[in-house]
């Protein structure tokens, strides 16, 4: 037999053998999990037996946020024609059950569910796929749009260099991202502009995420004096790339050097206070702090790993690199997934829709983890819109989750699409097909409309 054919076939029996030793079922489904009933059991609303219970409701709102069409009617039609092929009395097409349900859904279980299939993942990751046997955590933040409505924008409001009603109210997000499987490990929520918006911030209110021993990666933003003592108080390394007014004036010919452009500097404690810290707070950090500088790939980075003989100055370059997933993890997203903008119209319905979001993420970063552990590769090299349209098929055809065979066989096909290894890639950010010759609305929808009616539309812009 061929030697490769062979291989092939090897492989296969060994996904099977060790799918068969799973709970499919327990897996797949994971809103009734034992892992996960027990912590949202106590956030479920009361409730009674209806046809939109909060676990059909929730899985019925993930459903939306995976598909390409993502309207309320669509998720009621699909749960009409699922009944009806059931061999049960078909639900009503009407939308207004299904929304008043989604309303009654507390944000509080989604967020949990996000917060512990993240866990789930993140425990579930092989050494293997640690650095240096430490497990690395991505933060970065982005933003996301919302519906044009009153209550989103005294909420969320837009920013002040649009004119009012020409904008979209806007909302900060930030995440921490586990760099071995891409699952979202927590997230904080707030304003684009206005006090108690800012990344750091929304960062400060998630820090009890992290754990001793862990190493956190982030952009500039990040590198400030009082969150380098903050992580070294709670025993988490941290990698950063340097604070641009920082940046122009760092000189390594200060301090101890470690190397070429790689030197211990010391750092002394800010004599403002910041708003945000307490007296007492400010007292107890550090006068002083020493860190590490080191110029690598044409960026200055910031780290608290000191020792050079314990992590050289090639592998902090290394890990710096890996920092790019998390933009590519906001761009699965934003983009694969469609959550650049919301499409509900009120606050609350509005964030409970971007939890949806992370948690059905999540949902197929844990398959595609599963899928990586069985054919011995790392999950960041399979492709998670290969593995989303896998999904999306399977809920679709598959009739019998619990057959282990099944489960071999999706597992395999999410595997045989690898993400190339792209280094130093570069691409324009520009648009080479041109949008449709309509000009830009430059006044409210409303005086827009009565111009129209007084004077009808206007030619279209050669």
């Amino acid at each position: 037999m061929n030697p490769r054919r062979q291989a092939v076939i090897h492989q296969q029996q060994r996904v099977r053998r060790e799918a068969s030793n799973t709970d499919a079922y327990a897996f797949f489904n994971l809103l009734t999990s034992p892992e996960l009933f027990d912590c949202v059991e106590s956030l479920l609303p009361d409730h009674r037996e209806r046809l939109f219970p909060p676990t059909e409701t929730l899985s019925m709102f993930m459903a939306q946020a995976l598909n390409a069409d993502r309207s309320c009617q669509k998720a009621v039609n699909d749960m009409a024609v699922k009944q009806l092929l059931g061999g049960l009395k078909p639900c009503s097409t009407h939308t207004g059950g299904y929304c008043r349900a989604r309303q009654r859904l507390p944000v509080e279980m989604v967020s949990t569910l996000v917060r512990s299939t993240g866990n789930m993942v993140s425990a579930y990751s092989a050494k293997t796929w640690q650095w240096m046997g430490r497990p690395v955590r991505l933060v970065d933040g982005t933003t996301v749009s919302m519906p044009d409505t009153a209550a989103n924008q005294a909420a969320y409001p837009q920013s002040r260099g649009q004119k009012p009603g020409l904008g979209f109210p806007i909302c900060r997000l930030v995440g921490i991202v586990c760099l071995s499987s891409g699952a979202v490990l927590n997230a904080a929520l707030g304003r684009f502009r206005g006090k108690g918006g800012d990344e750091q911030t929304l960062l400060r209110s998630m820090l009890d995420t992290l754990n001793t021993g862990d190493v956190l990666v982030g952009d500039a933003y990040y590198a400030t004096y009082f969150l380098l003592c903050e992580l070294q108080r709670r025993g988490i390394d941290g990698v950063f790339e340097q604070y641009g007014a920082r940046r122009r004036s760092t000189d390594f010919r200060r301090g101890r050097r470690l190397g070429t452009r790689d030197h211990l500097i010391g750092l002394d404690k800010p004599q403002k206070r910041p708003a945000w810290m307490s007296l007492e707070h400010y007292e107890q950090v550090p006068e002083r702090l020493e860190i590490r500088e080191l110029k690598v790939g044409g960026k200055i980075l910031v780290t608290t790993l000191c020792c050079a003989n314990h992590t050289s100055k090639a592998e902090l370059k290394s890990l710096f690199k890996n920092r790019w997933h998390v933009e590519l993890d906001l761009r699965n997203l934003k983009t694969t997934m469609g959550l650049e903008m919301l499409s509900c119209k009120t606050p609350s319905m509005a964030i409970k829709e971007l939890w949806v979001y992370l948690l059905a993420h999540n949902l197929i970063r844990l398959i595609m983890a599963q899928s990586a552990s069985l054919v011995d590769c790392l999950p960041r090299e399979l492709s998670f819109k290969h593995s989303l349209q896998l999904w999306l098929a399977w809920r679709q055809f598959a009739d019998d989750l619990e057959r282990g065979e099944h489960l071999a066989g999706l597992l395999l096909l999410i595997a045989q699409q690898r993400v190339g290894n792209r280094a130093g890639r570069a691409e324009p950010r520009a648009l080479k097909r041109r949008p449709k010759p309509y000009p830009l609305l430059t006044r409210t929808r409303q005086s827009a409309r009565a111009e129209i009616k007084r004077s009808g539309h206007h030619k279209r812009a050669k």
